[in-house]
């Protein structure tokens, strides 16, 4: 175990974290790509907005957003009531929608993994050394990523990974989980499982473990409530 000392950062710091994790940034705090660790870039999105539970939020704009646009923006996100409910949509989201001419937006809860959650049986770290012995079957795509996803923890049943959970967006303060199980292993506690343990690989290495999800993804959301993972913010995009 690392013997860093614990952080405990308030909500308003997690969705700085957050917003970090999630995209590369310009010297001027402007979105640039989203921030995959494997090779590749995809454009980040116009907008980010991050409500927290403690009543603040956060916003970015992407590089090529112009200045008086970013002002106008800014004036609503300061207007943000504090958020207590994942599926309530920002106070000003037909605002931020009609003012980028976007036609797309994103939403979704934001959660941190607490320090006491920890897997209720045996998983395992896969590696690039073990990544052959795990993962084989339905698993077989990870194979490309295993290198830059890290820490990678999985539950294995009949010798193979059925379900995953990794570090798939990272910053020194902070990794954002990705997770995956198996179709005809779900509904088995599985995916709590391996949250749990890539939580403590993460921590062990003095950073703060992650969880967002889509408000319409009912699984992985369950994911969370069951887990008791802390919510301290719910983000909202727009390509």
């Amino acid at each position: 175990m690392s013997d860093r000392k614990v952080i405990k950062p308030n909500a308003h710091e997690l969705m700085e974290f957050h917003v970090k994790a999630l995209f590369t940034h310009d010297q001027n705090a402007r979105l640039r790509t989203i921030n995959e660790p494997w090779p590749g870039e995809t454009l980040a999105p116009r907008f980010f907005l991050g409500r927290t539970t403690v009543g603040t939020t956060l916003c970015r704009f992407r590089y090529d957003v112009p200045v008086k646009l970013v002002e106008q923006l800014e004036r609503l996100c300061a207007d943000e009531p504090v958020v207590t409910d994942f599926q309530t949509k920002p106070k000003h989201a037909e605002e931020y929608l009609n003012l980028l001419q976007g036609e797309r937006f994103t939403m979704g809860p934001c959660f941190l993994v607490p320090d006491e959650i920890v897997p209720f049986t045996q998983v395992v770290s896969i590696t690039p050394e073990n990544r052959t012995e795990f993962l084989h079957g339905d698993f077989e795509w990870l194979n490309s990523e295993i290198d830059f996803a890290q820490p990678c923890i999985a539950l294995v049943r009949e010798g193979r990974a059925v379900s995953i959970c990794r570090s798939v967006r990272i910053t020194s303060r902070a990794h954002e989980a990705g997770l995956e199980t198996l179709n005809a292993f779900r509904g088995r506690g599985y995916a709590a499982a391996v949250v749990a343990g890539w939580a403590r690989a993460v921590r062990e290495l003095g950073i703060v473990p992650l969880y967002s999800t889509s408000w319409e993804n009912a699984a992985s959301r369950s994911v969370a409530a069951k887990s008791a993972l802390t919510f301290y913010g719910v983000n909202f995009t727009v390509t």
